[in-house]
């Protein structure tokens, strides 16, 4: 699937990978991942895309954020957009396709290969479009879930698919470890309360 002299660039759906993994039962460890694609070639770039609601005090995304900034990947978000729907429900959009997809096409001149980690059927063209251009695309997501994640006509344009299912082994996060930072972090969080009431 991979030549050795290629050069590489990952755009990761931030959303949809999450989903993705989490509908196959394991977490990316993203530090193996960078690692995982390295050894498949000259990795030029990771790109992560994210929306993040600004207004909130604690968000579970921000830590993730922070490290992938930090270790190698660019992380480009934005703010969520909040909006009402027609049953007067509280409804977030925070699409991100446009941001991924201007940056795929002003690297396209620079790789040989790109690996987009989405299902997304709206991402077709733009795989067409960067084929075109004569680079490989490699499509991550899964078959392996009921529906599957990943677009049908996205499989279909891609020039290899690469079921996320295939990379636990060699991405996924040692359940153990995770456990222990929770333990870890429970007990700092204690320890901070045990502080305050001194």
């Amino acid at each position: 699937m991979f030549d050795p002299r290629e050069k590489i660039a990952l755009f990761i759906d931030g959303a949809n990978l999450h989903s993705t993994a989490r509908a196959l039962g394991f977490d990316i460890d993203y530090k193996r991942l960078l690692q995982e694609f390295a050894s498949k070639g000259y990795l030029l770039r990771a790109h992560y895309y994210t929306a993040i609601i600004e207004d909130q005090e604690y968000s579970s995304i921000r830590p993730l954020v922070d490290w992938l900034d930090y270790n190698g990947y660019r992380v480009v978000t934005k703010p969520v957009k909040e909006y009402t729907d027609s049953a007067g429900r509280r409804r977030f959009k925070g699409d991100m396709d446009i941001e991924l997809a201007v940056d795929m096409f002003d690297l396209v001149e620079t790789v040989d290969h790109i690996v987009l980690f989405s299902g997304d059927g709206n991402f077709r063209r733009l795989v067409e479009a960067v084929q075109r251009r004569g680079r490989k695309v490699t499509v991550v997501s899964t078959l392996q879930t009921q529906p599957p994640m990943i677009a049908d006509d996205l499989r279909r344009q891609a020039d290899q698919f690469l079921d996320l299912a295939s990379l636990e082994d060699k991405i996924g996060r040692d359940p153990a470890e995770r456990a222990a930072r929770a333990a870890e972090r429970a007990a700092q969080r204690e320890g901070e309360e045990t502080e305050e009431e001194y």
